[in-house]
């Protein structure tokens, strides 16, 4: 069935422009699946909601021609496990097991194992579901025994690394198994830093949750409360003023510049070029300083609130930062020579970590590491809210899918991103920054949808009564790439693992909650 069918029997949902809604039962969910895949389309998100006692669903946000696709699918816990579409979209399969580990809602997946528990709380209690008992805080945790893919033959050894890493960075739990130093496969086990994001929503007003949803994950905190705000101002009917929306588009590539500098500096360390570490840290630190005096933060954490933007740009600083930004560009591509001219760091990028396109198709690989395997697709351009649609973004692809084509990419991407910003500071429309708001009814839900640095960024409210959050679901493109790192790193050498890793620079904390 044509995905058009799908599109045609929804209803628009509030929030990011584009999305309509359906509801469907078990066989047309996976049906839905199957034609968004046939079609060329994509899983975007997936979540449950057991927030009401006595009644259970779960949702997939997927994207598609003509338009995002949001499908409910009502279960109970009692109608025993709904229908798995980890067959049509891999990914889904962490998803699904994470949606049993906090609702109880167990899919037809054959992997059973928790992904999300990590045996810190009891089997049978499911911290999203309203009538889940708590734990007793006295009783004794179960011994964690996770049972990891073995491969076995002649010489076939393994290599547990983290959760605990050598680096100032968040734990995850790399399982390799090798043969002398030639990766065979590596399975991934993550949720070390899960934090009970989603249940820490639903004690938060609606008019505050955006200071939650930017701390998701720290590197896309413009991201995370745009796509926040700009679902809770669908749900509400708010009309943002012009300025509002480009002073967001303007703090989102400024956001997208500075995790691009530097993961560039990392990598040509990673790569034992410091060189590129020390001059790219540089870079990145005085876009920091140009940021604050700006828009009066280093990191915009609390720029993007409902209504519009905490605060305008500050006077005088218009000049100063184009003139920054316009000579961090013309630096940067100074430094891209020195990058494909040093020998040494081509020979450590090219080929390593190389994801085909029809891999990265097969298994969902998304946002920058996606467009560097041949998957072009970028919100700003396929799905744009405003002001994204005049501003006219081009996208930046390739099809290599190594390390140094997702270098390429950052590279292209930054200096696209530097002609955003003087773009938007040229074309900067007067008027106010904010709007007042007021709370949507209970029951209402919206979906905000945000092309981040590292690709889309999801998040799907329902209001509860008296302008509380009854279910927030934020979603980091991590959840889709982290699986495709263990087939990236298949047939590379150990010591080149850190340094595909970081080609793709996945989010812990946005993927763990």
């Amino acid at each position: 069935m044509p995905v058009a069918h799908w599109f045609e029997r929804g209803h628009p949902v509030a929030g990011a422009p584009g999305i309509r809604a359906v509801e469907v039962d078990a066989s047309a969910w996976r049906n839905v699946a199957r034609d968004v895949a046939a079609g060329g389309g994509r899983l975007l998100a997936l979540w449950g909601d057991t927030s009401l006692a006595g009644r259970g669903s779960v949702h997939a946000l997927y994207m598609a021609q003509p338009g995002g696709i949001a499908v409910e699918f009502p279960v109970s816990e009692a109608a025993g496990r709904y229908p798995g579409i980890e067959d049509v979209f891999p990914f889904a399969s962490r998803l699904q097991r994470a949606v049993f580990d906090l609702h109880g809602l167990r899919s037809t997946d054959p992997d059973e194992r928790p992904w999300l528990r990590h045996a810190t709380w009891p089997a049978q209690f499911h911290p999203l579901a309203a009538e889940s008992v708590p734990p007793v805080p006295a009783s004794p945790a179960a011994v964690d025994e996770y049972r990891f893919v073995r491969v076995e033959g002649d010489g076939v050894h393994e290599v547990p690394v983290g959760p605990v890493h050598a680096g100032i960075i968040e734990p995850g739990h790399f399982r390799f198994s090798i043969v002398g130093e030639k990766v065979l496969r590596l399975e991934e086990r993550l949720g070390y830093v899960h934090k009970g994001i989603e249940r820490r929503f639903q004690a938060l007003k609606l008019q505050d949750g955006h200071r939650l949803a930017a701390r998701v994950s720290g590197d896309s905190a413009v991201a995370f409360s745009w796509a926040y705000c700009q679902a809770l101002e669908g749900m509400a009917g708010a009309i943002i003023p012009p300025r509002s929306a480009w002073l967001r588009a303007l703090a989102l590539e400024l956001e997208r510049i500075a995790n691009h500098l530097g993961d560039l500096g990392a990598l040509g360390n990673d790569a034992g070029f410091a060189f590129g570490l020390a001059q790219f840290s540089r870079l990145k630190e005085l876009l920091l300083r140009s940021i604050q005096d700006a828009l009066g933060q280093r990191y915009l954490l609390d720029f993007v609130v409902p209504g519009g933007t905490s605060r305008d740009l500050e006077p005088g600083s218009v000049e100063a930062l184009a003139a920054h930004v316009a000579a961090l560009a013309s630096e940067a591509t100074l430094l891209r020579e020195i990058y494909d001219e040093h020998a040494g760091v081509r020979d450590r990028f090219a080929a390593a970590g190389a994801v085909a396109p029809e891999l990265a198709q097969r298994l969902g690989l998304i946002g920058l590491a996606g467009r560097a395997s041949g998957q072009d697709f970028d919100l700003r351009t396929d799905l744009p809210c405003e002001p994204y649609g005049g501003l006219g973004p081009a996208k930046c692809a390739g099809s290599d899918g190594d390390v140094l084509a997702r270098v390429t990419i950052r590279f292209d991407e930054l200096q696209e991103s530097c002609r955003l910003v003087a773009l938007i500071m040229a074309n900067m429309p007067p008027g106010p920054h904010s709007v007042p708001m007021v709370d949507p009814p209970a029951g209402r839900s919206g979906i905000g949808l945000v092309e981040g640095w590292r690709g889309p960024v999801v998040v799907c409210i329902t209001a509860g009564e008296g302008g509380s959050i009854r279910r927030c679901h934020p979603q980091d493109p991590s959840w889709h790439n982290w699986p495709v790192l263990e087939h990236a790193v298949i047939g590379n050498i150990v010591p080149d693992f850190p340094l595909i890793n970081k080609s793709f620079n996945l989010s812990y904390s946005g993927h763990d909650l």
